[in-house]
């Protein structure tokens, strides 16, 4: 049976590419012992996006593989020359994903590519030719690249189909999916034989479109009861609902009323999306007894249409996938000319502020722009110290450390980095 972690939740890691080191260089020119600086900088790094992609329909490619890290820049090097850029990398993911991290979300997927970052990448350490001034006209120092970001992403998928199988428990919903597509869901004779979604490709005139059959809705479901809750969200984007109904059940007009009060107690505008009603196991003498009463309730309640079917028999089947297939042809072509505003997510920009925490031994100053600062400086170097300890000023640090009581020889952390204080 499939897992459903493997089907509509994943969490992935995801690193950005660092930015290439600048370098330390001089010209070398002959007559010329020691020229100029001519340090080249180092190249940005990858970036991390996702891109929607029509033509998945899970998250089980993320059951494997959950590290996803981006080029690294290259190098400066002598002579001006700039390191290359990282190549960006870029993950592909079904249309209706959504994207968290654990400030919130980050972006909602829903156009075929649709790219979204959600790392960006590390710029490129600055070589020794920009540090060149009227009284140190030869730099020993260089600027390392800037760390890409990273993060943990939870990634969810709200639908996994273009057409959603609905219906109560035992309504044959699974064999149904099996006679449209060339899926082979486990099925059986008793109620909640499917626990994940079942995917399925049905094929009209060439045309592919993916029918999902949703795990049995009971009474309650809105609610959480049995696995209502679970997979409810697969319904809410799915383009055209198909109300599975079980014919030979005693009451097949009160088991639809059912299904769809259920949904629409979990939200109001699943009852209106376009729908069709499979009145399923016409094979059965019980079925044909009630197709007329059925037929004659629904028609007086101006309810969707309805095709009569037996997925045991495939009876109905051919003309109830033409009509899906008409139907999301015409939703499409809406869709289409539809001006719809496209959610835009952008990831939030370091405002430069910092905290500071008193240690036992020391304190912990923590501010992205400061951890960065120290992440680029190469802390070999004395002017690089020195460099550091400008740009630590200008972020205000130095400032907040003396308000906060810093003595010499305490241990300031600044990221992964100890420094003390002279």
């Amino acid at each position: 049976m499939p897992d459903r972690a493997l089907i509509d939740e994943a969490r992935i890691f995801v690193k950005a590419g660092d930015g290439g080191n600048g370098i330390v260089s001089f010209r070398r020119e002959k007559y010329v012992p020691l020229g100029g600086p001519d340090g080249g900088d180092g190249g940005r790094g990858g970036d991390v996006l996702l891109r929607g992609n029509r033509g998945l329909n899970t998250l089980a490619a993320f059951a494997h593989q959950t590290r996803f890290p981006a080029e690294r820049g290259g190098n400066g090097r002598g002579a001006r020359q700039h390191g290359k850029r990282g190549q960006d990398l870029t993950i592909e993911v079904p249309l209706g994903t959504l994207v968290a991290d654990d400030r919130g979300a980050l972006a909602d997927i829903t156009h075929d590519g649709q790219d979204v970052v959600v790392a960006r990448a590390g710029k490129g350490g600055l070589g020794n030719v920009h540090f060149a001034t009227a009284t140190n006209r030869a730099p020993r120092m260089a600027r390392k690249g800037e760390p890409g970001e990273e993060r943990w992403l939870d990634l969810e998928l709200k639908s996994i189909g273009d057409v959603g199988l609905v219906g109560e428990p035992n309504a044959g919903k699974s064999s149904l999916l099996a006679a449209l597509s060339a899926a082979h869901p486990e099925v059986g004779a008793y109620p909640f034989t499917t626990l994940a979604p079942n995917l399925g490709v049905a094929t009209v005139d060439d045309v592919p479109f993916v029918v999902v059959d949703i795990p049995g809705l009971i009474e309650g479901a809105h609610a959480g009861q049995g696995l209502g809750l679970r997979f409810l969200r697969h319904v809410e984007r799915a383009r055209l609902l198909v109300y599975v109904v079980d014919g030979s059940a005693p009451e097949p007009v009160e088991s639809y009323h059912t299904v769809r009060q259920e949904l629409d107690m979990y939200s109001s505008s699943l009852v209106e999306k376009p729908s069709l009603v499979a009145l399923n196991k016409m094979d059965l003498p019980a079925a044909q007894e009630r197709r007329g009463a059925f037929f004659g309730q629904l028609q007086r309640e101006g309810g969707p249409a309805i095709y009569a079917v037996s997925a045991l028999t495939g009876e109905g089947v051919e003309e109830l996938s033409r009509a899906m297939r008409s139907r999301l042809d015409a939703l499409r072509h809406e869709e289409s000319r539809s001006e719809a505003a496209v959610r835009i997510y952008r990831l939030p920009r370091d405002d430069g502020g910092h905290t500071i925490e008193r240690e036992k031994d020391g304190y912990r100053i923590q501010g992205s722009a400061a951890e960065r600062a120290v992440a680029m400086t190469d802390l070999e170097s004395d002017e690089g110290v020195a460099d550091l300890q400008r740009q630590l000023e200008r972020l205000g640090v130095l400032q907040s450390l003396e308000r906060a009581g810093v003595k010499a020889g305490d241990t300031v952390r600044i990221g992964a980095f100890e420094l003390e204080w002279a």
